[in-house]
This record gives C-alpha cells, structure tokens and sequence, in this order.
C-alpha cells in the first residue's frame, strides 16, 4: 500500500520524466508501478485522497457469528471448569460432549476482544529466561572466572574452602587461597593481591577485567564489591540455578579433585589443605597440558609462548611427513593456536573474528 505522500512524489517523477521524453510504461516499471495504477490513480482521484481500503465500510459476512452466538461463546470459556484451560482444550472438551459452538480460533478472537485472551489459570504465565553474559578474551587479563568449593576434612561435617580465580584466555590459575570459613573478606582480599600479582593497576580502567562468577552470598558480597568498584574490576555473574553458565571453573574444580594426590578421607588440618593447593595450583599451571589450548600449559599459554611451541611441533610434524609421505593419508595433527575463548558463547558472537593466526597458514606462507 502506497501511501499518499509517496504517490503524488512518484506521479510527479514520472510525468517529469515523459514530459523529457521517456517512454510512460518505461517510467513506471524504473518507479516500481504498473501503467494501470497510475491510471487509477488519477481516475478515481487517488492522487488528492490516498487509498480508500483501510477508511472502507465493509459489511458483516453472513456467516459471522451473530450477538447471541458470541455471547454463548463466552459464557461457554468463563464456566468455572474451563476458567484455566485455553481455547486448544475448550474446544476438544466440547466436542466430546457433542457440542460445537465455534472454531479455536474463534474462540481466541471473542476472547481477545473480551481482554480475557490472557493466561488463564493459576499458573505464572511463560517468561523468556534472562540470556547468560557472554564475555569474550582475546588475550589474558580479560576475562576472569573464579568460585570456592569444599575441601573436606577428616572431621565429619568439617570442611575447608578453595577460593580460586581462573584467567578464561590461558586457564591460569592467577589467583588462590584455602580457609576455614566462607567469608566475604577472605574473598574481597584474594581479587585484591590477584590484581596486584597481575599487575591491573598499570591497565587502563576501562580495558581491565571482569570478573565472572556465580549467585553466592560470598561471592556478592559488599565488601568484595566495594574491591571490585575500587580495583576497577567489573564484576559478572551467573543465572540463579545455572551452574554451568561458570563452566571453566566446574571443570578446573573437577580436574582438581579427581587427582590422583587429592586425599580421599579429607584433610587433616588446614595446613594440609594449603600445602595441597599449592602444590596443584603448580603443577596445573606449569606441568598440566591442558586439552583446551593444544596441550601446552596455562603458565605458557598466560606468557604468550605457546605460538611459538604449536609451531615448532607443526614444523616437527611437517618434517616427519615428508620423511615418510606414504604414512600420511591425509594432513598431519592439528597445532593450530587457539584464539579467542567465549563465556557462554551467544549464537551472535562470532569469536573467529578474534582468532590468532594459524602456525600452519604461517608456514606455508613463508
């Protein structure tokens, strides 16, 4: 439908562009109309008041329902009985009766124009759950994750906690502690030397990281988000009961207990707790391939070196290809460096326009 203003502009170009000589069919195909509607427009004075379709009076159809009819329509739908079911199960419930009054979606029309078409019932009315916050890291020092977990004791009923902040782009360990209590200022304290560790002071503040983690009561803190705003840090968390929206740190946790050195009884004292994370905050950062970044190590990964490693074990692979062609069938194991790491990826966050280049595309350059 073209409105008024837009036909009298249209009109006004192709009488311009005949009156230069063009062709009249010719100059209404380039405007997007055919010959018999600027006819009709100028005929039925289409040119001074618009289309008439949408001011017309149209009469009823003869098989529209009548008043009476609508008014069973709703006394029908308001009956206790069917006062919590939509007109999908008015309508079935009906007909085993024998009974047919009108269409489903006759039934969602009367309703509608009644304002009764709302969710019908006792039950809380279907919502769009809140999307999860997607971060992406490009590099380290962008992206932190961090939780606390139980460590249990020898003591039935007694635990020690592992507070642990995770850098998402080299899955570095950057930060860690173990307490005796769940408190706020165990972990308001930890960002704070994490920062100072990671050197966030000679960062510009609007480039320094957010800090991912869940709905805890510690983790939310006042006094770690009085840190937080005085670091600089942006704080992110996870939805209410979605535990995998903080999957990293799940997984760190896991890899943590299932070690062969983890204490299967628990830890004597928290002294013992201390020394068992330092000793597993070492060998995942210095000594652990990890799966995730091509098996090279976080603390390599966090320094920016395992380019420089995927390359050299793709130019061993290379090397050993053409000693022995005919044992290679097709292209030799993957080396290529992973780029950007998403947190809760959205389906409209593409991370490969972040990605590093490959040593392999390197290597066939040179």
């Amino acid at each position: 439908m073209i409105g008024l203003e837009d036909r009298q502009q249209t009109a006004q170009w192709i009488a311009a562009a005949h009156r230069d000589g063009a062709r009249l069919h010719k100059a209404c195909e380039v405007a997007g109309i055919d010959v018999r509607t600027l006819q009709r427009w100028k005929a039925q004075d289409g040119l001074a008041v618009g289309d008439r379709r949408p001011a017309a009076v149209r009469p009823t159809p003869a098989h529209a329902l009548s008043a009476q009819e609508r008014a069973a329509v709703l006394q029908v739908a308001n009956e206790p009985r069917f006062a919590d079911m939509p007109p999908a199960r008015i309508v079935p419930t009906l007909a085993d009766e024998g009974r047919y009054l009108a269409s489903e979606s006759t039934f969602s029309r009367i309703l509608r124009a009644a304002g009764q078409n709302r969710h019908r019932g006792r039950a809380k009315a279907p919502h769009a759950k809140r999307t999860p916050q997607t971060h992406v890291a490009t590099a380290p020092r962008q992206v932190w994750c961090w939780d606390l977990t139980f460590l249990p004791a020898q003591v039935a009923g007694q635990w020690f906690y592992l507070y642990l902040i995770l850098d998402l782009y080299s899955r570095k360990i950057v930060g860690w502690e173990v307490h005796a209590e769940d408190s706020g200022d165990h972990a308001a304290r930890l960002v704070h030397r994490t920062a100072l560790a990671e050197g966030i002071a000679t960062v510009e503040r609007d480039k320094r990281p957010v800090l991912h983690g869940d709905n805890g009561s510690t983790i939310k803190a006042t006094s770690v988000l009085a840190m937080l705003y005085w670091l600089g840090v942006k704080p992110s968390y996870s939805r209410p009961r979605v535990s995998d929206d903080n999957a990293f740190v799940e997984a760190l946790f896991r890899t943590a207990k299932y070690r062969p050195e983890f204490p299967s009884k628990g830890f004597a004292t928290l002294d013992d707790a201390r020394q068992w994370g330092a000793r597993f905050v070492h060998w995942y950062n210095f000594n652990h391939q990890h799966s995730g970044i091509r098996y090279v190590s976080p603390a390599q990964r966090h320094a920016g070196e395992d380019r420089s490693i995927l390359a050299q074990r793709h130019a061993l692979y290379l090397q050993a290809r053409e000693r022995n062609p005919a044992r290679w069938s097709r292209h030799t194991r993957n080396w290529e460096p992973i780029g950007a790491v998403a947190l809760n990826p959205d389906r409209d966050v593409v991370v490969s326009t972040a990605s590093l280049p490959s040593p392999s595309k390197t290597a066939e350059a040179a």
